[in-house]
């Protein structure tokens, strides 16, 4: 990659990307233009200005995405009720493409030759960025130096920041012992005392989230307002999906709602435990699954389940910018015409419970489903054919002496 002249850097401002935006600069010689995001971590992005401008960036952008990652990547995702290994809700893995969309926009903007990513040579991120920059910009150079580089660890790493004054303070405030990961979807944790599956992770790791233990002993009753499968209000006042996000993660972490330990497959190969706080995405999920209870055709309901494994493993593995996920997503946001209306929850010591739900378009018929009498709207005597029929096959089978007794 001689001929690389800038290089647009995913750049949060911390220890890993603030050296590798110096060993950018001195390596190709190049001129480095920062990409920070905002995507709800909770965490004040503006101060990566004045580090990238005491490193000598002259192009830093600087991005409110929140908006943006939950209308058109959260909220497309739980249309599908997407959930990975049966219990990850993808937080990570569904920020990945939106950064990987604006570090390409960028180039394009800047005339710049090259992306470059903090991600490890381990994890599925490289692969997560990567994938979507080459679907946007085929012809686009990555560099990835913790692919290239020798500082493998944090000591070298600030051995490097002190060497080449690059503004760290190593005596800083105590660090925390996990690798985290957060934006408006969750707060990801690994590493530390996390890498053995059989100690218990620490209370005071979590950040969101009080425990269900004391969580309040009184219940909070919420509803949430559904149009085109998408949240529109929380108890009646309307809101941007951002801001649903954000107060569904509060009401959440204050009944002790989406705490996860899980041991996942990642893509390159191993398996990794990683504790997940996804307050608002628990609460979500189940609603959405409740408002299409009684909105979706059983048959479209049960193809969706089907088909949702492959959606949450397109997400996981970086594949969202691919020709199926988009194919996928099309049918997807085409059965969510009828799924409007309202569901009603209750919130209870970490326990999401679905105690209402009502709409316009619901498929449920009361005269229909009734234990009392029906007024002839159901006949019974027709279920006895019914029956039969489908058991057809069976019968024949046993006749022919295939009986599994």
């Amino acid at each position: 990659m001689a001929d690389v002249k800038k290089v647009v850097l995913a750049y949060s401002g911390g220890l890993d990307t603030s050296v590798i935006l110096k060993w950018l600069q001195d390596t190709y010689n190049c001129e480095v233009v920062t990409f920070t995001a905002d995507l709800g971590q909770g965490e004040e992005v503006e101060p990566a200005r004045a580090k990238a401008q005491a490193l000598g960036v002259k192009e830093i952008y600087i991005d409110d995405l929140r908006e943006e990652f939950v209308r058109d990547f959260v909220f497309p995702m739980f249309r599908a009720n997407t959930v990975y290994e049966g219990e990850y809700l993808l937080g990570t893995s569904i920020a990945r493409p939106l950064i990987a969309k604006r570090l390409i926009e960028i180039a394009n903007e800047t005339g710049a030759d090259a992306i470059s990513h903090g991600a490890t040579g381990k994890g599925n991120d490289q692969v997560r960025f990567e994938l979507g920059a080459y679907a946007l910009k085929p012809g686009v150079k990555v560099i990835a130096p913790w692919r290239e580089w020798d500082l493998l660890s944090r000591e070298k790493l600030m051995d490097y920041a002190e060497k080449h004054a690059i503004p760290i303070e190593r005596h800083g405030k105590k660090k925390s012992p996990y690798s985290m990961d957060a934006n408006l979807l969750h707060i990801s944790y690994e590493g530390g005392v996390l890498e053995d599956t059989w100690t218990e992770h620490e209370e005071d790791m979590w950040r969101w989230s009080v425990s269900p233990e004391n969580a309040p002993d009184k219940a909070t009753y919420i509803e949430l307002s559904y149009r085109n499968g998408d949240i529109t209000a929380i108890d009646g006042v309307e809101m941007s999906p951002a801001t649903v996000l954000a107060t569904l993660n509060r009401i959440g972490g204050e009944n002790g709602i989406g705490r996860l330990d899980i041991v996942e497959n990642r893509y390159v190969g191993m398996k990794s435990r990683g504790c997940y706080e996804t307050p608002g995405g628990t609460i979500m999920l189940k609603g959405h699954r409740a408002i299409e209870s009684i909105t979706l055709d059983r048959e479209v309901a049960h193809l969706k389940d089907e088909l949702m494994p492959k959606y949450a493993s397109l997400i996981y593995t970086g594949y969202w910018w691919s020709p199926e996920r988009l194919m996928l997503q099309q049918m997807i946001d085409a059965s969510q015409a009828s799924v409007n209306g309202v569901v009603r929850l209750k919130l209870y010591k970490g326990n999401v419970m679905v105690v209402g739900r009502k709409s316009d378009d619901s498929l449920f018929d009361a005269n229909i489903a009734t234990f009392e009498e029906d007024g002839g709207a159901y006949d019974q005597a027709d279920a006895a054919g019914f029956i039969k029929l489908n058991a057809l096959r069976m019968r024949i089978a046993a006749n022919k002496g295939r009986s599994l007794l």
